[in-house]
């Protein structure tokens, strides 16, 4: 079982960039999906970013693409979303999701936060405007 743990968070302005880091211990990080979800005040949870297992493909948001990059490092067991032109609506608490790979889902990167069953505790993001 993967234990997850974000930092990166924290009060920035409109336009700054930020970068959320995940640490993964407990498991084998590289057999693992991994996720970036995130839930602003008074909203359902929803999907930002993913990358596969070996870091070769990434799925967005529509949204967000062109702003935000996920990468991980299977070598140092993390992975980080980074964040450009932040804007007031990114304001929310981020939390990164783990989910282990196998034979039905080895090349398809979930969204659905329902798939993850491994999560950290989240950190939280507020942009100022």
């Amino acid at each position: 079982q993967v234990q997850l743990v974000e930092s990166g968070g924290g009060l920035v302005q409109a336009g700054d960039s930020l970068r959320l880091s995940c640490a993964a211990s407990g498991s084998t990080f590289s057999s693992y999906h991994m996720g970036w979800f995130r839930q602003a005040s008074g909203k359902e949870r929803e999907f930002v970013a993913a990358v596969n297992w070996s870091g070769g493909s990434t799925k967005y948001a529509d949204s967000l693409k062109g702003r935000f990059t996920v990468s991980r490092d299977n070598a140092k067991n993390t992975v980080s979303l980074q964040m450009n032109s932040l804007k007031a609506e990114d304001t929310a608490v981020y939390y990164c999701a783990a989910k282990k790979v196998g034979v039905s889902n080895l090349y398809r990167i979930p969204s659905d936060a329902t798939e993850y069953p491994y999560w950290g505790q989240g950190t939280q993001v507020t942009v100022s405007s």
